[in-house]
C-alpha cells in the first residue's frame, strides 16, 4: 500500500479514487499473505518453548531357540548323577503312585486356602492358564478338568448353558369325548357378577377341544370344586378317565374325596340321562348327543364293546369323525415333538444319583438376586416318575 501511496502522490489534486469491488480486489485473506519467519527480525518474535525431553527406556526380550532344550535333554542321558536318579524314580515309585500324591497335594492346598491360582472359582480354561504359569505335574491338565468339573461350588454358581433336560412324553390320546380333561384357573381377573367371581375355571376335553367356562372365586377351596364339577360338568359329561392339571390346592386327592361323599341327589341328573326310558326304549343322552356319559361301573367294563342297533348309522358317522381326529391329533403331537426336542436333551437320571436343583423358581432364597446361586445343594433321587 506504501508502494501505491507514493506513485499517485502527484496526481491526489487531479483524479479521484474509486473502490470497485472484484475478484481481483478484494481484502486478501490470511493464507494468500506472505508470512515472516518467525525469528529475532520478526518485531513479532515469539520464542517457542522446547519441548522436554522424556526419557524412554527400552527392554529388549529373547527366546531360547530348540538347540538349548537339546542340549538340557542331552546332559540328562550325559549326566550320570540324573540317569542314577531317574532308574531310582521308576523302580520304586511308580507314575500312578507319583500322580496320586501330587494330586493329594495340590487339592489339600485349595482346600485349605493356599493355593491362590484356584481362587474365585474361575471356568476351565482360565484355571488351566494359570495353573500352568507357576506349577506343574504329570497329567496336570486332567487333574484340573476333573476338579473344575466336581467342584461342587462351581456346579451351585455356574449358568447351565446345555439343552434343558426333558424330551415330550406322549399322553395316552382318548377314544371317545370326555375321558380326558384338561383343567386350569385362570385368576386375577376383576370382580363380576351378582357374586363378585374374580376367577374362572377352565375345563377342556382333550378329544373334541369343547370348553367349559364357569365362574368361581379364588378363595373357594377343594370342596367347592367338587361341588362345582359335579353339578356342572360331570352331569352333562360322565366320569373323567384321566384329568390332566397342575399341583393347584384344588386340584389334590382333597377334591376326589369329596365328589365321593356328594349327596345322591347331586347325581340323579346323571343317573337319569343314562337310564333307558320306558317310551323310547333308549337312554336321554343316546338320543340327544349319540353316546352315554361314562359311569363309575364303566371302568369294570371297559374291555366290552357296546353298540346299540338302533344308533348304528350315527354310530358310523361319529367313528369317522374320531378316527380322523385321532390322526389329526397324532400328527399334531409329532410336530411339536420334533419342535421341543430340538431344544431339550434326554435326561439319563437313576435311582440314587445326586442332582441339583435350580433355584430359578425360589422366591423364597433372601439376599441380591444377582449373587443367588443358579441351584441348590445335591439331592438323591429316591424314585423316578413318568
Amino acid at each position: 500500500m506504501l508502494r501505491w501511496q507514493i506513485a499517485i502522490q502527484e496526481y491526489r489534486g487531479n483524479m479521484t479514487i474509486v473502490r470497485k469491488d472484484g475478484n481481483i480486489n478484494k481484502n486478501a485473506d490470511g493464507l494468500s499473505r506472505w508470512p515472516l519467519p518467525n525469528d529475532i527480525d520478526n518485531p513479532a518474535y515469539v520464542p517457542e518453548e522446547a519441548s522436554p525431553q522424556i526419557p524412554i527406556g527400552g527392554i529388549s526380550v529373547t527366546d531360547l531357540n530348540t538347540t538349548f532344550f537339546e542340549e538340557v535333554r542331552n546332559s540328562y542321558t550325559q549326566d550320570k548323577n540324573c540317569s542314577i536318579l531317574f532308574q531310582l524314580l521308576s523302580k520304586d515309585c511308580k507314575d500312578n503312585t507319583l500322580i496320586h500324591a501330587l494330586d493329594k497335594v495340590w487339592k489339600k492346598s485349595y482346600d485349605e486356602g493356599r493355593f491362590y491360582l484356584l481362587d474365585g472359582h474361575l471356568s476351565e480354561d482360565r484355571t488351566r492358564e494359570k495353573v500352568k504359569t507357576c506349577i506343574w505335574w504329570p497329567m496336570w491338565q486332567k487333574d484340573v478338568a476333573e476338579y473344575c468339573k466336581t467342584c461342587g461350588r462351581c456346579q451351585k454358581a455356574n449358568k447351565s448353558t446345555g439343552k434343558r433336560l426333558g424330551n415330550m412324553v406322549k399322553i395316552q390320546e382318548p377314544n371317545r369325548p370326555w375321558e380326558v380333561v384338561h383343567m386350569d384357573w385362570v385368576t386375577g381377573l376383576p370382580p363380576g357378577g351378582d357374586r363378585s367371581y374374580n376367577s374362572c375355571l377352565v375345563i377342556v376335553d382333550r378329544f373334541s377341544k369343547t370348553r367349559i367356562f364357569s365362574p368361581f372365586h379364588k378363595d373357594d377351596t377343594a370342596m367347592d370344586t367338587a361341588l362345582l364339577i359335579w353339578n356342572i360338568v360331570v352331569s352333562w359329561t360322565g366320569i373323567f378317565t384321566n384329568i390332566i392339571s397342575d399341583r393347584d390346592p384344588k386340584f389334590t386327592s382333597a377334591l376326589w374325596t369329596n365328589l365321593s361323599l356328594q349327596p345322591t341327589t347331586h347325581r340323579l341328573m346323571l343317573e337319569y340321562k343314562t337310564s333307558i326310558h320306558a317310551s323310547t326304549n333308549q337312554t336321554p343322552a343316546i338320543l340327544e348327543k349319540g353316546w352315554n356319559p361314562k359311569l363309575p361301573q364303566d371302568s369294570l367294563r371297559k374291555d366290552l364293546v357296546e353298540i346299540n342297533p338302533t344308533a348304528s348309522s350315527f354310530e358310523g358317522i361319529l367313528d369317522r369323525a374320531r378316527k380322523h381326529e385321532v390322526r389329526l391329533m397324532e400328527d399334531s403331537f409329532s410336530y411339536a415333538k420334533d419342535k421341543w426336542d430340538k431344544s431339550h436333551a434326554t435326561p439319563d437320571f437313576k435311582v440314587g444319583d445326586l442332582v441339583l436343583v435350580s433355584t430359578n423358581n425360589f422366591n423364597n432364597i433372601k439376599g441380591c438376586k444377582m449373587l443367588k446361586d443358579s441351584f441348590a445343594e445335591p439331592f438323591v433321587i429316591e424314585n423316578l416318575h413318568g
